[in-house]
């Protein structure tokens, strides 16, 4: 564990996310975005872990985060996405979707664009659950069942693409044509509340999702609406499941457990999947969507049936159990987890 550094931020943190790097330039990530929820003032706020001084690999960029600069956020922040290198998107419990501009000569952080009330109800706002970005384009999801899409040059609001049941949206992903995917999990006849999705970066048809009973779910969306596999991942509810973005055999889940996981497994092919499946972005971003792949593998090892069960190894990332890891967010080798304990963790040495 000596490549995990903590840093204690008298907040409780609900979202982390790397800001984007130049995929062509082969940079580490060193800037990241968190959140905060449940505190008297919320923030967004921009840390950084690496430095303007030329600084090799095996120094690991020794030191723990360091603030950059932040803002007062009203209400939770309930997600947070890169539209680009210098903005991001947040999605609040008061039901406003918010663009802050971070002003990287001065090292401060403005709003940009603001809509109050993208989400609510007849007579009060309803918090906004999910955000997904493809620039300019920003679509969210709130409690009050509606899928609204937004442009970051545009102050309206642009569609809205269906209404739906409170209980069914709680998040959202991009596929590689820009429409978006909801999933509410189905397991022995009884609906499961769901509470994260992610897409595999190469291959559109499989989704991983997690929700309240803390399962890991596989789908081949091809194949109806039952999940092809289904693991033991958390004892309480799981929030985020994500892919690695270029190494897909890896794949990571925190819960309100206290635990984050690292999943790997093993493809058929003696060639890794992400060389199999291939990408053509110039930008690897959680946030963004994703890229239009080359050649596909034939099958995923994560469709591969029961017996990848057997070459599923886990790993846990933190030191010790702790109070509810929030979010996480992996780019290249570095990881980054936010908590209910006041802390981030970020890891600059993930095996992938």
């Amino acid at each position: 564990m000596e490549s995990i550094n903590a840093k204690y931020v008298s907040q409780k943190i609900s979202k982390t996310k790397w800001r984007p790097v130049s995929h062509s330039d082969l940079q580490l990530p060193e800037i990241f975005a968190t959140g905060s929820w449940d505190n008297e003032d919320n923030r967004i706020s921009i840390w950084s872990i690496g430095s303007n001084l030329s600084t090799s690999m095996e120094d690991g960029f020794e030191g723990d985060p360091q603030l950059i600069c932040e803002h007062k956020h009203d209400g939770d922040v309930l997600d947070l996405q890169f539209l680009d290198q210098d903005r991001i998107v947040t999605a609040s419990s008061t039901g406003a979707v918010t663009i802050f501009r971070h002003h990287q000569n001065s090292q401060t952080i403005s709003v940009s664009q603001l809509w109050a009330r993208a989400h609510r109800y007849p007579c009060d706002n309803a918090p906004c659950t999910g955000v997904v970005c493809s620039s300019p384009e920003i679509v969210t999801v709130g409690e009050d069942g509606r899928i609204v899409v937004f442009r970051a040059d545009q102050e309206g609001v642009v569609r809205v693409i269906g209404e739906l049941k409170k209980s069914l949206m709680d998040c959202l992903t991009f596929d590689r044509e820009s429409q978006t995917v909801g999933l509410q999990t189905a397991k022995s006849g009884d609906r499961v509340p769901l509470h994260c999705v992610d897409r595999h970066p190469n291959q559109q048809h499989i989704v991983a999702t997690g929700g309240q009973d803390g399962m890991l779910c596989v789908w081949d969306v091809r194949q109806g609406n039952t999940p092809f596999s289904l693991m033991e991942a958390h004892t309480a509810e799981m929030w985020e499941v994500h892919f690695h973005p270029t190494n897909p055999d890896h794949l990571f889940t925190c819960s309100e457990d206290g635990s984050l996981l690292h999943w790997e497994t093993s493809s058929h092919s003696d060639m890794p999947s992400f060389l199999q499946g291939g990408r053509n972005s110039s930008m690897v971003s959680r946030s963004a969507m994703a890229p239009a792949g080359g050649k596909q593998p034939l099958i995923s090892a994560w469709l591969s049936g029961d017996s990848s069960k057997g070459r599923l190894e886990t790993t846990h990332m933190l030191p010790s159990q702790t109070l509810s890891v929030n979010s996480l967010d992996v780019l290249g080798p570095c990881l980054v987890c936010g908590t209910d304990g006041e802390a981030i963790f970020v890891n600059r040495q993930v095996p992938v």
